[in-house]
C-alpha cells in the first residue's frame, strides 16, 4: 500500500537476543545488510504485517519472540531519485515505517532464511545494537538511527548504552 504522499506502508523489525545484540541479515545476492522489513497489505494491521514478515524472512513465529514495543509514530525515508520507479502506479517515493522491537525467546537454531518461496536474505549474524546505523545503505541511516534511539528506551538501560559516539560514521556525524 502506498499512501497519498507516495510512501509505501511498511514495518521494520529489530530482533534482539538476551545479550542485547540485534539480528542483522544480508540481502540475497548482494553485499548490503539490513533489518527484516516489509510492506503492509490492504486491511492488514502493522502488527499482523510484522508477524507475517518475521515468519517469511526469518522463519520465526509469534511463539518464538516477545514483543517489547514499537515506535509511536511512522518513521519515513525517501528513496534516492535513481531508485524511484517512475513508471509504477501509484508512484512510491519512499517508505513509511512502524518499527517493532522483539526479543528472541527460543533457540536461534529456529531461524530459517528460506522459509518462503523467494527468500530475502542469504546470511545473518548477531551484531552490537548500534552497528546497523553505520552499515545500512546510506539513505536508510537516519530512519535506522531514529528507530533504534526510540526503541533503546524500551530495553534495560544496562543492555544498550545510548552513546552519541555510536552515531558516528567513518565520514563523521550522520
Amino acid at each position: 500500500m502506498v499512501d497519498d504522499e507516495g510512501y509505501r506502508l511498511n514495518v521494520g523489525i529489530v530482533l534482539c537476543n538476551k545479550a542485547g545484540q540485534v539480528f542483522w541479515a544480508r540481502r540475497i545476492g548482494m553485499r548490503s545488510w539490513q533489518f527484516p522489513q516489509g510492506g503492509i497489505k490492504a486491511k492488514e494491521s502493522p502488527e499482523a504485517a510484522m508477524f507475517r514478515e518475521l515468519h517469511e524472512e526469518t522463519g520465526l513465529a509469534h511463539k518464538d519472540v516477545e514483543v517489547i514495543g514499537r515506535t509511536q509514530d511512522w518513521l519515513r525515508y525517501r528513496l534516492p531519485e535513481r531508485y524511484i520507479r517512475r513508471n509504477s502506479f501509484p508512484l512510491c517515493i519512499g517508505q513509511k515505517q512502524v518499527w517493532f522491537l522483539l526479543r528472541l525467546q527460543t533457540c536461534e537454531d529456529r531461524i530459517c532464511l528460506d522459509r518462503c518461496r523467494r527468500p530475502e536474505f542469504d546470511a545473518w549474524r548477531w551484531v552490537e545494537y548500534w552497528q546497523p546505523v553505520r552499515e545500512v545503505v546510506y539513505f536508510k541511516r537516519e530512519v535506522y538511527r531514529q528507530a533504534l534511539l526510540e526503541l533503546a528506551k524500551l530495553l534495560a538501560p544496562e543492555s544498550v548504552p545510548i552513546d552519541p559516539k555510536s552515531f558516528l560514521t567513518a565520514r563523521g556525524r550522520l
